[in-house]
């Protein structure tokens, strides 16, 4: 049995972290209904619904919010759920007549997800923004970049997914688990902003310390040290090295056939831009391929940049089946690995409204209420109209 199975989970449909969020929440096998944009008017999007990978594991149901019917079965399924996932700007949801207020004087053992960029609160609650803002104001974004260059996003992985989703995803667990000894619900407030700032918090112990320097690409772990980097091969490909540890970046250094009695020490920075450019050099005299079957089996972590797909053909991967294939797609699979069994099978991702009959179903509504929304256009059912995966 996966870890989180028997816990119903709302997801009010959304882009990046907050499917990503309620991913996490399915692949460990919570029950995930999401509820899909219903547009009378709106064309289908023309793209496999089995490409959307973020989306694997739910059921979906496509509701039009803006009628009464829809938003009293969104609270009468609030009722029989554990938790509900919400990303939009404050103080949508209570004007669609689901906030937390309502919900949670429906239901009071309810956990509110709520995940908006800035937070719920403060001057910037209602201003419109991406992943790269929420870097701008946390500082996270100011420490990713090499010298005397502009800082340099990192797609949209540390607010958004890890900053966001991951955090909110971690709010509903903590929330649960104490549910269990309270009895109650609560509303979480996830901030991407702060979210992204708290991943940094090793920077911030280690600037307090005096460790780490303002300036980009000066230290440790930001391209400022040699043996933190990536370097270019033969071929125009990539190799990484972090031998941090004095040991493996003797192991380092002997792989490149440099003495270090020859070599000065280590964690000396006045001699760190020489370095990087020996080892520059030296990088530059085989391939990828090369220099990693030099590595194999060593401790001087140095490894190759694979591209996503040679990722999954890895060894280690294939090893661990850390990738999985579904609907002839692949997808990452779900971690962590629990000794308990902990995670579901990859389902591939539904179409929009795809299971709004059965949905309605198990929230213990009858044929003819389900008719009479079908026939109001409160619902739909995949096949019957016109419904967009997206927000509600």
């Amino acid at each position: 049995m996966a870890a989180l199975s028997g816990f119903r989970v709302l997801e009010f449909a959304g882009i990046g972290p907050g499917p990503f969020c309620a991913m996490m929440l399915a692949d460990m096998g919570a029950e995930v209904i999401r509820i899909d944009r219903v547009s009378g008017s709106a064309r289908k999007i023309a793209v496999d619904p089995t490409l959307d990978i973020t989306a694997r594991g739910r059921q979906s149901i496509a509701m039009d919010l803006k009628q009464p019917a829809a938003v009293a079965a969104v609270l009468r399924m609030c009722e029989q759920a554990d938790a509900l996932i919400e990303g939009f700007r404050p103080g949508v949801m209570e004007r669609l007549g689901v906030g937390p207020q309502t919900v949670l004087g429906r239901n009071p053992r309810l956990v509110y997800g709520r995940m908006t960029g800035w937070g719920q609160t403060g001057p910037l609650a209602h201003t419109a923004g991406h992943d790269i803002n929420y870097l701008a104001i946390s500082g996270t974004l100011h420490l990713f970049g090499r010298a005397r260059e502009r800082p340099s996003p990192p797609l949209n992985l540390v607010a958004d997914m890890g900053g966001g989703a991951m955090m909110l995803a971690y709010g509903i667990a903590c929330a649960l688990l104490e549910r269990e000894r309270t009895g109650k619900g609560q509303v979480i407030d996830a901030s991407m902003t702060e979210g992204a700032a708290l991943l940094a918090t090793l920077i911030y112990a280690q600037k307090a310390m005096g460790w780490w320097s303002s300036e980009r690409g000066a230290n440790l772990l930001d391209s400022g040290a040699h043996f933190y980097e990536v370097y270019d091969t033969k071929d125009g490909r990539y190799i990484a090295v972090g031998a941090i540890e004095p040991q493996f970046y003797q192991l380092l250094l002997r792989g490149l056939g440099l003495e270090a009695a020859n070599t000065p020490a280590q964690m000396d920075r006045s001699h760190w831009p020489a370095m990087k450019q020996k080892l520059a050099d030296i990088f530059r005299t085989r391939t990828r391929d090369e220099w990693t079957q030099v590595f194999v089996g060593s401790d001087a972590c140095v490894s190759p940049v694979l591209t996503p797909d040679e990722a999954a053909r890895h060894p280690q991967a294939l090893a661990r089946r850390s990738f999985t294939t579904s609907c002839g797609v692949a997808h990452p699979a779900a971690v962590p690995r629990m000794s308990g069994g902990g995670a579901n099978a990859v389902q591939p991702p539904p179409r929009s409204g795809e299971h709004s009959v059965q949905v309605l179903a198990s929230c213990g509504f009858g044929d003819a209420e389900i008719s009479l929304l079908q026939g109001c256009g409160a619902i739909f059912q995949d096949g019957l109209g016109d419904a967009v995966s997206g927000p509600a």
